[in-house]
């Protein structure tokens, strides 16, 4: 694992692994895990203040700064909702050429919370892709995660398993690395479209989430592929 890491993101420089923009739960969740695998992360947001405050809280090997900056890491992990993750990507532009872009959004109405923004035939991470720059590859990840599991990296004393979807094999590669290294199960699950049956399925799973019916819930659980 080391050998693949080092290949992916270099050794040679002091560099910054990953990017994070946006300073919330799942930003939190996320850092905490590529740390534990001893990457360095970078936390951007609207809010620079917040960004110093979760940058502190995560410790060291975490640099912090406004969505003003370019991104530095070699990833760059959208940790906003999905219309804030279109619009940072748009404004990015160019600055996100050669990046591993990864969506981790679910389009979910949460007017009703009875279906997605998303036409059918489509799924947020295309979206996403039609507005990254030419070299930029996008990589549908940790949608179907919630934050309370991902600090721990587990769910009933299990690794937690992330589904990965992407149409560019380094990039997926990166991500699957990058889910190893903080100690969960990276499941490659095909092309960039499967990210339509992933939003699909964590929609109904999060509907479960705010059904009363459902009370032992609470967030708190995990996808758990057996055999």
């Amino acid at each position: 694992m080391k050998t693949l890491l080092a290949r992916i993101f270099g050794k040679k420089t002091p560099m910054t692994n990953l990017t994070i923009i946006g300073n919330g739960n799942m930003a939190r969740g996320i850092a905490t895990r590529a740390l534990a695998g001893g990457l360095t992360v970078e936390i951007l947001g609207q809010d620079a203040t917040k960004a110093k405050e979760l940058a502190a809280e995560l410790g060291t090997g975490v640099t912090f700064g406004t969505t003003a900056d370019a991104p530095q890491g070699a990833i760059v992990v959208l940790a906003v909702p999905f219309d804030a993750a279109k619009s940072v990507v748009s404004t990015y532009g160019q600055a996100l050429t050669g990046k591993t872009i990864v969506d981790i959004t679910n389009p979910v109405n949460f007017e009703t919370f009875d279906s997605l923004v998303v036409e059918p035939g489509t799924s947020a991470a295309e979206e996403i892709a039609r507005l990254a720059p030419t070299g930029a590859n996008v990589v549908k990840a940790f949608n179907t995660t919630f934050a309370g599991t991902l600090v721990a990296g587990e769910s009933g004393g299990q690794p937690l398993d992330v589904f990965i979807a992407g149409d560019n094999a380094d990039a997926t590669a990166a991500v699957s690395s990058l889910v190893s290294a903080g100690g969960m199960r990276p499941l490659v699950v095909g092309p960039l479209k499967r990210s339509r049956e992933l939003e699909g399925f964590q929609f109904v799973l999060m509907t479960m989430q705010a059904n009363t019916e459902f009370a032992d819930f609470n967030w708190d659980t995990g996808l758990l592929v057996t055999k």
